[in-house]
């Protein structure tokens, strides 16, 4: 099994919704894709688990996750959670995040490490129904 040190680091993340209409060349629909922007930051605890926050300037959620059997393919896959802090604009919130190291290509040329997985709002918060669901990229900061 893949160590939880892989993922190490900050990243930067992005989410987008999952709707499926083309946009056709609209600069202004392909931004409406955009879920989220924000920052992943990582740290081992063990060899198959980590924790990290997520955050975007004014808010963010604290994480935690483990690491899960892979492929050869993709030999990092993980599962975070992400909850709001106390007292914060974020309290209450949960999301649930389960992705995977991308592919690395053998002929690639400067392939930037990134994760891809989806989230979904694990509970309901100002007024936005738990189930919602979204992917996500995430690219590693140099």
């Amino acid at each position: 099994m893949a160590s939880s040190s892989l993922l190490v680091g900050s990243w930067t993340y992005r989410s987008f919704r999952n709707d499926p209409t083309p946009v056709d060349g609209d600069p202004q629909k392909a931004l409406g894709l955009f879920f989220a922007e924000a920052e992943f930051r990582f740290e081992a605890i063990s060899k198959t688990t980590f924790k990290g926050v997520i955050d975007w300037g004014s808010g963010g959620l604290d994480l935690s996750g483990e690491i899960r059997p892979g492929s050869a393919d993709t030999p990092v896959a993980f599962a975070i959670v992400g909850v709001g802090r106390p007292g914060s604009q974020t309290d209450g919130w949960e999301y649930d995040y389960n992705g995977c190291l991308a592919y690395e290509w053998p002929a690639a040329v400067k392939q930037v490490p990134a994760l891809v997985g989806s989230l979904m709002r694990a509970k309901p918060h100002n007024g936005a129904p738990a189930g919602y669901s979204a992917s996500f990229i995430a690219v590693r900061k140099q």
